[in-house]
C-alpha cells in the first residue's frame, strides 16, 4: 500500500532507470527525540494504497499518518453460491506511525468507524452492523536500502487486538510476520514483492492455522507527480473451510506535497472468496 516509486527513488534513478549505488549519509545517530533533520529526510513511502507494504520506514523523530477517507466493498458472487450480498463500508480508519530510529518504526493501525449490511435479494430481509474494529500493532525493521540502492527489504510483526464489536471481528488475538521487497526496474518501473504469514484463528474457534499472503506490484510515474501501480494478491488458508483469495488491483497516487499523498484504487475479485470489487480513496501526510 504506497507510492513505490517515490520510496524506490529516494536517491535519485540514472538514466537507465536503476537507483545509484551510493547510499546515503550516516543518519544512525537520530532518533524518536532527536529528528532527523529535513534535508536529510527520505522521499515519502507509504504502506498504502495497494496492499503490498513498502520496505522504507518512517524517518527518526517523525510522524506519518495514513488512512482511507472511505472505502467500500461490494460481494454478490460468494462462496455460498446464494442470493445474499454482503456491503462494507469504512470510514477513515488510519495507521499512525512514528519513527524510532533511521530503520525501525512503530505503528497503530486504528479502525475508526465500521458498517457491514447483508441481504437477501428474495425475501428482501436486511441485517446491519456498525462499529469499530480489531486494533492492529505493528513495528518495521528496514535490514537493507532504506537510503540508497537498487533493493530494499523489511520485516514487519505484527499483532492484532481484538477490539471489533459485535459481528464485526472473531473475537481472536492473531498475528503474523511481513516481509516486503523493494526492486528498481529498468525504464523508471517499481516493483514490490511481499510474503507475509499469518496465524488466524481457525473458522469454528477450534485453535490457529497459518496463512499465505503474496503480492506482487509493479508501478510508474504517469505525468508529474501522479503515478499509477497494477498489483496482484493472493491469500491461501490452511483452514479446511477457507477457500483461495486472490485479486487485481488497480490505483493512482498524486503527490501534492512533499510531505502529503493522495490516492484512490479499486480491488477486483478474481475468485469467489473475494469482494466482487473495493473502491477506495485516501490519504496520508508525514509530519
Amino acid at each position: 500500500m504506497k507510492h513505490l516509486l517515490k520510496g524506490l527513488f529516494i536517491v535519485g534513478a540514472s538514466a537507465g532507470g536503476a537507483l545509484a549505488a551510493e547510499v546515503g549519509p550516516d543518519k544512525s545517530s537520530y532518533h524518536l527525540f532527536k529528528p532527523v533533520p529535513r534535508e536529510l529526510m527520505r522521499e515519502i513511502s507509504t504502506d498504502r494504497p495497494d496492499k503490498t507494504e513498502s520496505a522504507y520506514t518512517v524517518d527518526a523523530g517523525h510522524f506519518q499518518m495514513e488512512a482511507d477517507v472511505v472505502n467500500y466493498s461490494y460481494d454478490a458472487h460468494n462462496m455460498a453460491r446464494d442470493h445474499t450480498i454482503t456491503e462494507s463500508l469504512a470510514i477513515a480508519p488510519f495507521n499512525l506511525k512514528v519513527g524510532l530510529r533511521n530503520n525501525w518504526d512503530v505503528q497503530l493501525v486504528v479502525p475508526t468507524y465500521n458498517a457491514v449490511r447483508i441481504r437477501d435479494r428474495q425475501t428482501g430481509r436486511r441485517a446491519t452492523e456498525r462499529g469499530f474494529g480489531d486494533f492492529i500493532l505493528r513495528s518495521k525493521f528496514n535490514l537493507w536500502g532504506n537510503d540508497g540502492g537498487d533493493t530494499a527489504f523489511a520485516l514487519m510483526p505484527y499483532v492484532k487486538f481484538p477490539t471489533a464489536g459485535r459481528n464485526l471481528g472473531n473475537g481472536a488475538y492473531e498475528g503474523g510476520l511481513i516481509a516486503p521487497l523493494a526492486v528498481a526496474l529498468p525504464g523508471d518501473w517499481g516493483m514490490g514483492l511481499m510474503t507475509q504469514l499469518d496465524i488466524n484463528e481457525d473458522a469454528d474457534g477450534s485453535g490457529h492455522h497459518p496463512e499465505w499472503v503474496n503480492t506482487i506490484t509493479l508501478s510508474h510515474d504517469i505525468v508529474g507527480d501522479l503515478a499509477g501501480y497494477v498489483e496482484f494478491f493472493s491469500s491461501v488458508s490452511s483452514d479446511k473451510s477457507a477457500r483461495w483469495i486472490g485479486t487485481v488491483d488497480l490505483g493512482l497516487t498524486y503527490g501534492l506535497t512533499e510531505d502529503i499523498q493522495l490516492d484512490a484504487g479499486i480491488n477486483i475479485g478474481v475468485t469467489r472468496s473475494a469482494d466482487d470489487w473495493n473502491p477506495f480513496i485516501g490519504i496520508s501526510w508525514r509530519f
